[in-house]
């Protein structure tokens, strides 16, 4: 349910992309439905994930400039910068602080050796480094309408192989840890 809450004001970006062919609209509207989703996130949670802010402010600042300027560069790399920022902050965590923020989010439900949570924090790394990457190769390569079911289905697709595989590596190593308990 959270994934699909978080996917939302994409998919109504597509929506009125689809329909309407306007990558400005599908903008403005998608000012709106993050601000939307957020609000919800909070009366439901009484919070905020970090990661939800930096998306709603990036959506605000450079869907506003896309809106503003109607100019579609500015939301084109909005999902480089916000998965740059996510790089850099995972990559900060292996230095601040005694745990990495993937350890910090998850280690409440799964135990698992320090090693192992810095090995997925760098691969967390990884990967927001390869999304922002191939977003402008998508966005500068490809037909305006590509990218925009690139940023959908490609980001989504690869974001639940990643998960996948993560689980898988993941699995191996509490399966370690549960038989060194024994």
């Amino acid at each position: 349910m959270k994934l699909l809450l978080d996917f939302l004001p994409i998919i109504i970006f597509f929506g009125v992309y689809k329909y309407t062919g306007d990558i400005i609209l599908a903008t403005a509207v998608l000012i709106p439905a993050t601000l939307l989703q957020m609000l919800y996130t909070w009366l439901k949670e009484h919070k905020i994930e970090k990661m939800q802010l930096v998306t709603l402010i990036m959506v605000i600042l450079l869907g506003g400039a896309t809106v503003a300027f109607q100019d579609k560069t500015f939301i084109q790399w909005k999902p480089t910068i916000v998965n740059w920022l996510f790089a850099a902050a995972f990559l900060g965590s292996q230095f601040i602080g005694s745990k990495t923020i993937l350890e910090r989010i998850m280690s409440s439900n799964i135990e698992l050796p320090e090693p192992v949570w810095r090995t997925l924090n760098m691969a967390w790394i990884a990967f927001f480094i390869f999304l922002g990457i191939i977003n402008l190769v998508v966005a500068y390569q490809f037909s305006e309408e590509t990218w925009v079911n690139f940023k959908l289905f490609g980001m989504l697709g690869l974001t639940v192989v990643f998960i996948i595989i993560q689980g898988l590596y993941m699995s191996r190593h509490m399966q370690e840890t549960d038989q060194e308990e024994s």
